[in-house]
């Protein structure tokens, strides 16, 4: 009967140091985590997330937006934009209608109200952008957008 029980190996503490230096996946989180904290802290102030900035970003195109599309932009699932969008919707920033060409669609746009609460957060991102590719020194950022770009 014990037999059937899988041993457990031992990993080297050595392993996890390696994991911890070389892992990109965990390189690209924490330094997703950074950035979302600063521009989080930022955007505090008038009461948005830099989640909420770029869903709300997304939206600014002279159409309605379907959702597929801004799903895909966001590289979000449809359950994760929809929980998303319940926030803004209440705050009244955001109007969801349904679809005029497939019922079972919607289509999402900003209203005068989220208009102008993105209109207040633009340059509180573009002011931290600049600090950000600041940091990042000459050719960073486009390097740095074109090495991530590679991994899609």
């Amino acid at each position: 009967m014990l037999s059937n029980i899988p041993t457990i190996e031992v990993i080297p503490f050595s392993t996890t140091l390696h994991v911890r230096d070389t892992c990109l996946c965990l390189h690209v989180q924490r330094a997703a985590r950074a950035l979302a904290r600063r521009f989080d802290n930022a955007m505090k102030p008038i009461g948005l997330t830099n989640g909420q900035f770029s869903l709300m970003m997304s939206l600014n195109r002279p159409q309605p937006a379907p959702m597929g599309q801004v799903a895909s932009l966001l590289a979000m699932d449809r359950t994760t934009l929809t929980a998303a969008l319940k926030v803004l919707e209440r705050r009244g920033l955001v109007e969801a209608t349904v679809d005029p060409k497939d019922r079972r669609g919607r289509l999402l746009r900003l209203t005068d109200d989220g208009m102008t609460m993105l209109s207040a957060a633009l340059p509180i991102w573009i002011r931290v952008h600049g600090e950000i590719d600041a940091e990042l020194g000459e050719g960073g950022p486009e390097e740095l957008r074109a090495t991530l770009n590679t991994l899609k």
